[in-house]
């Protein structure tokens, strides 16, 4: 069965992975692979998520199934972190909510309730998007097309292109993927009057908008970084939300996060529920419980949430200041090129907007490492390497 089997290429990001440790340069900087990373280097566990851990130790009981939709209280803190306390969504009953592995999670589920709906609806993904959303929704034998989004000129959100693909070249029922906040790969993220914009445009269009958002909290904050999510909920009757606690929560390997159904009524939320949760039973029966016990536990303790909200806004400002300290430094290397625009982005990512060949001679001359669109993860800087990383990428544009 296994003869006729060949080789497929290795994935960009996990293959950049395995030649960083592999390389022996003590000057060797990571900027490929996208996790949040201290001063130090090191990617931390969160002091909120340590204390729950400790009650959760010292309070569980049982191992048993938790179920397709996995933990009531875990559902119950994110939608409400996602949406805000008082949205009449939550209070209508319109909401149909599973936890699942991670952000990944709820995207093939999401795509595979959407395949079971309507098999002949086409997903449009922003140009560029993350890398793995297109083989999350085609694996689910969902048609794919492509929006503008990026400006590479700019550096900035081809709006009008966007817009007007949007209105001329889709149809009623379509589904638009959008980046909740900090865009990944670009960084560049909608301002509040673009997603207005957006908003009236799913109305108009028949439109059903799907949201992924893995990074709330590390854009503007909490609150701000919601604004685009919270305001389709308020618009459209219908839309998919899948959500990941990888990076506001530091639970990478934990895999925890959730697939939300935004129906028109309770009783379509009800019926879509039924759907997701059998969807669910059919692939991997019930998520894990480690991950969503430590959110439900951090996000039903007031201590605890206060205690993870302030270490999320130190995680944002390092990053913003990060953001700024690279400009600054390659300008003073004496760099042509302007990076004024990395400090106006959000979130981890940026391009910096330089060919396949500048990255590899960073890769193979200095032993920097990013992936080969010259996307890089702020977060992966720091005082000690920043130096570093600003001489050598003008050392590069300088030829």
């Amino acid at each position: 069965m296994f003869e006729h089997l060949q080789p497929l290429p290795a994935d960009p990001i996990l293959n950049l992975m395995v030649q960083y440790r592999q390389d022996t340069n003590p000057n060797k900087v990571d900027l490929g692979v996208g996790v949040y990373k201290d001063e130090a280097g090191n990617t931390p566990i969160m002091a909120a998520v340590t204390e729950a851990e400790k009650i959760i130790l010292a309070t569980e009981t049982t191992k048993s199934y938790i179920g397709p939709a996995g933990a009531e209280g875990f559902n119950h803190h994110v939608s409400r972190l996602l949406l805000g306390n008082q949205h009449s969504v939550l209070s209508d009953q319109r909401l149909a909510i599973a936890q699942t592995p991670g952000g990944c999670g709820a995207l093939r589920m999401a795509a595979e309730f959407v395949a079971k709906c309507r098999s002949d609806v086409t997903v449009w993904v922003s140009t560029p998007t993350w890398a793995n959303h297109i083989p999350l929704l085609q694996g689910a034998g969902l048609t794919i097309a492509e929006y503008p989004y990026f400006d590479k000129d700019t550096k900035g959100v081809q709006f009008d292109a966007m817009m007007d693909m949007l209105s001329n070249q889709t149809k009623a029922g379509d589904i638009v993927l959008l980046h909740g906040c900090c865009h990944n790969p670009s960084g560049a993220d909608l301002s509040r009057e673009q997603w207005d914009a957006v908003a009236a445009l799913c109305v108009e269009k028949g439109l059903m908008p799907f949201v992924d958002i893995a990074y709330q909290g590390l854009g503007d904050g909490l609150e701000e970084d919601a604004y685009g999510l919270r305001k389709l909920a308020d618009t459209v009757p219908e839309m998919l939300i899948a959500s990941s606690c990888s990076k506001n929560f530091g639970l990478y390997r934990e895999r925890t996060g959730a697939v939300m159904v935004l129906a028109a009524s309770a009783e379509q939320a009800k019926i879509s529920g039924s759907l997701l949760f059998s969807t669910i039973r059919g692939h991997y029966s019930m998520p894990p419980a480690h991950g969503a016990a430590i959110v439900e536990t951090i996000l039903s303790n007031e201590k605890l949430t206060q205690m993870w909200d302030t270490e999320l806004t130190e995680m944002r400002q390092r990053i913003l200041q990060l953001r700024h300290a690279l400009a600054d430094q390659i300008a003073a290397a004496g760099c042509e090129q302007s990076f004024a625009f990395i400090p106006e982005q959000k979130g981890m990512f940026s391009f910096l907007g330089i060919s396949k060949e500048q990255v590899a001679r960073l890769r193979d001359e200095y032993s920097i490492y990013m992936v080969d669109s010259s996307r890089v993860n702020i977060a992966g800087l720091n005082s000690s390497n920043l130096d570093y990383v600003a001489q050598s990428l003008t050392n590069v544009l300088k030829g």
